[in-house]
């Protein structure tokens, strides 16, 4: 059941697509202070899930939670914002409920950081709506949120092939080299990325004639090998005299204003830009309507980025950092000088005041944009979404997203943020798939091998084994950092079967999507959501079901030929070198360290079922699933959902085939 209340006067924010009305009821379980304040007493043994795209784990507990959209690659243990807000949240224990706080501007969740018996919830201003959802069990809790928010995303078939990425790639030779490369390893191959560097000095919807003098052809010649070209869109318009999006936002009052009611000026890639005005219906189809310009050249396939929005600086804020500096830096700097040097130069990035010096038109009304900031990234997101269902009505287009907020899983899907080549990540990756699955992102997966730093082989390998599972299948890297395509490693062999073995994945992990998608259920859940009565199972935080089938347990901890794992049930331990040599073997319920080489993938499948296994292909669009195999304990049934890949309305070209073991 779902209750609904209302406190002030929210903002709409477009989250939920089911209709409810409010209730006159006290809200349950919380105690409101009617300033934006809720609380609730932590009973010693409560779980606390949700929050999509946060750190700490799967149990929330213990930790400061902020939602505000933040562009921060750097993130610890001690990040509080990451960029998207996802406020969902399920408490398990003593009493048993969802929560969901529908609000568009910073909201802080303290789930037992001030106080471990408490979790204090608190909004900037009380304009928001709370909806308290009961069920019988947590997995009944999401699916009744997912109906409310609405049905996910569902991407073409090929975008759960291999995808290579790099911002750095900066001329079609390099393209056609990496496509070369992977082909001459043996390594599938069904995306390349393009990052800032097609663009024309960073101008969004132009492309370099100098490094990339034909990109039709390119695509045409790419997709010939069953390859596509996925480019870059940024937030920011570049402002330049004869830039026709700056001109024509500029004419028909498409850019966020500052409080003069001149079009705000922010800094990003390019320099001195304007930000869309994506609150703005006519704006999200003006923008939205640009994509043609490279659907026109053959791409099928975009990723938004820098739509919190980021800022680098504004002009303001700039000179008056400039001033204080040139003051601090005309004598001797000590420490206390040093340090407050240091604080404003980096100061200015993402400054929280800088989102209070611009607004948005709303119906006429102006509304500060820190009021609605979450929801940047999400309308540029739907702004794409519709726009190309009227560009390419005939099939879907690949599209996710930096920045999101609930809702916007209807558009598109996400990565999980810049991160790092750190082994925290992998972990902390796998942790934020079961929260954002409930928050309705299924097409979700990391920068396997990390996009900062530079990366190592046996990092890359490990990251290969859990990111194979994932959605969005992505090696992405900074520039100037190490080069970290799979066939620059001595050892390609291993990295090339790790992604041979994905694409003998994909009818099952395509197909598991699907049934998640189209039943508004979870594709990565905890074990103690199909395992409440297991103790065990409530503690365990690096280890995922995957469907209703599968088990992941990687390997995340450096030079670790390893790991502890429990099963909370008898399960078949699969044990892979390669695509085509596997071993298997039956464990007990219990506790297992399971040895896993650096170029073994482990994965378990549960008791009494199977799942179809197919043979690797150059591309997804040579996958045969008429020649299935099955592996998985015997006398076991799978229902294989497939469709034709690309229909805009996938349910009407389902095809359900029962397959046995």
């Amino acid at each position: 059941m779902i209750k609904k209340y209302i406190y002030g006067e929210p903002f709409p924010t477009g989250a939920a697509v089911k209709s409810i009305a409010a209730s006159e009821d006290k809200l349950p379980f919380f105690e409101s202070d009617n300033k934006g304040g809720f609380s609730y007493a932590l009973s010693e043994n409560d779980i606390v899930y949700g929050l999509g795209e946060q750190i700490r784990g799967i149990n929330k507990r213990g930790w400061q939670y902020v939602s505000w959209n933040y562009d921060n690659p750097n993130h610890h243990e001690d990040t509080r914002s990451l960029y998207g807000s996802h406020n969902f949240i399920i408490v398990s224990g003593q009493q048993t409920f969802g929560a969901f706080f529908d609000y568009a501007g910073k909201m802080e969740f303290d789930i037992g950081y001030t106080k471990r018996s408490e979790m204090r919830i608190t909004a900037d201003k009380n304009d928001l709506i709370v909806y308290i959802i009961t069920g019988e069990n947590e997995k009944d809790i999401v699916k009744q949120f997912r109906q409310l928010i609405g049905r996910s995303y569902i991407p073409p078939f090929w975008a759960f092939g291999y995808g290579q990425s790099r911002w750095g790639y900066k001329n079609e030779q390099d393209i056609r080299t990496v496509a070369e490369q992977h082909k001459a390893a043996g390594i599938p191959l069904d995306s390349i990325y393009l990052d800032i560097d097609y663009m024309e000095r960073y101008k969004d919807f132009t492309v370099d004639k100098e490094r990339f003098p034909d990109l039709e052809k390119l695509a045409a010649d790419m997709k010939e090998q069953g390859i596509h070209l996925v480019p870059i869109i940024d937030a920011g318009v570049k402002i330049e005299d004869g830039y026709d999006v700056y001109e024509e936002g500029v004419r028909e009052n498409y850019f966020c204003k500052n409080a003069e009611g001149g079009d705000f000026v922010g800094a990003v890639w390019p320099g001195r830009v304007h930000f869309p005005d994506f609150l703005q219906p006519e704006a999200r189809k003006w923008f939205g309507e640009k994509y043609s310009v490279l659907t026109k050249l053959g791409i099928e396939g975009f990723w938004n980025d820098m739509n919190e929005p980021a800022i680098f600086y504004t002009e303001d804020r700039l000179s008056d950092t400039c001033a204080e500096i040139e003051k601090l830096t005309s004598g001797n700097m000590g420490i206390n000088e040093y340090f407050r040097f240091t604080g404003m130069v980096a100061g200015l990035n993402g400054n929280m005041g800088d989102y209070d010096k611009f607004y948005h038109n709303v119906d006429g009304k102006m509304i500060k944009h820190s009021e609605v900031h979450n929801l940047y990234g999400m309308n540029m997101t739907r702004s794409a979404f519709e726009a190309l269902k009227e560009i390419c009505p005939e099939k879907r287009t690949l599209f996710f997203s930096r920045s999101s907020y609930i809702g916007a899983h209807r558009y598109g899907g996400i990565w999980q943020g810049d991160n790092k080549s750190w082994w925290s990540h992998i972990l902390q990756s796998m942790q934020q798939l079961p929260a954002l699955n409930m928050a309705g992102f299924l097409f979700t997966g990391s920068d396997t091998g990390g996009f900062g730093c530079d990366t190592t082989e046996d990092l890359m390998l490990r990251w290969l084994q859990y990111s194979l599972f994932t959605p969005l299948f992505r090696n992405h890297s900074a520039d100037g950092t190490r080069f970290q395509e799979l066939y620059r490693f001595d050892n390609v062999s291993a990295a090339a079967e790790m992604i041979k073995i994905r694409y003998s994945l994909i009818p099952y992990l395509y197909s598991e999507f699907l049934k998640a998608a189209l039943n508004d259920e979870m594709m990565f859940k905890p074990l103690a959501f199909e395992f409440p009565g297991d103790d065990m199972a409530k503690q365990t935080e690096d280890q995922l079901l995957l469907g209703n089938e599968l088990m992941i347990a990687p390997v995340y901890k450096q030079n670790a030929l390893g790991r502890y794992v429990y099963l909370p049930e008898e399960m078949m331990l699969i044990r892979m070198s390669a695509w085509d040599k596997y071993e298997t073997q039956i464990l007990p319920k219990g506790h297992h360290y399971v040895d896993v080489k650096l170029d073994e993938l482990v994965f378990f499948i549960r008791s009494n079922k199977a799942i179809p296994f197919g043979k690797p292909t150059a591309n997804t669009g040579e996958i045969d699933l008429s020649s299935l195999e099955m592996i998985g304990f015997p006398n076991s049934t799978y229902l294989l959902y497939s469709d034709n890949g690309y229909s805009t309305e996938p349910e009407e070209s389902i095809k359900i085939s029962a397959l046995s073991k």
